[in-house]
């Protein structure tokens, strides 16, 4: 069942080019992984300015082995440093509807 996985992250006032900087080899990396449907990198245009990841996956063992790999474990690192707070995670599941 895929799975689509939203983070929003809050970036320190003035580091959010470097934070997409340090977020494109991630992107591209994981748009590559066997599993990834998709993965894309938005900004809010309003409010907080938070960048939202939007990630679906075939399931939640492809998840599992993005999260395990080296690019986005690198990914994490740098994102510590220019971070504001702790990302906000939401895990959802495809919901089946019949017509």
């Amino acid at each position: 069942m895929a799975t689509k996985v939203i983070a929003f992250v809050s970036v320190k006032p003035g580091m959010e080019e470097e934070f997409i900087r340090a977020a494109a080899p991630c992107i591209a990396a994981s748009r590559s992984e066997a599993g990834v449907l998709r993965y894309d990198l938005w900004r809010e245009k309003d409010g907080e300015r938070r960048f939202v990841f939007d990630e679906l996956y075939t399931d939640q063992a492809a998840v599992q082995a993005h999260m395990a790999s080296d690019h986005f474990k690198a990914f994490g690192v740098a994102a510590r440093n220019l971070a504001a707070a702790r990302p906000s995670i939401t895990v959802t599941e495809e919901v089946e509807v019949s017509s």
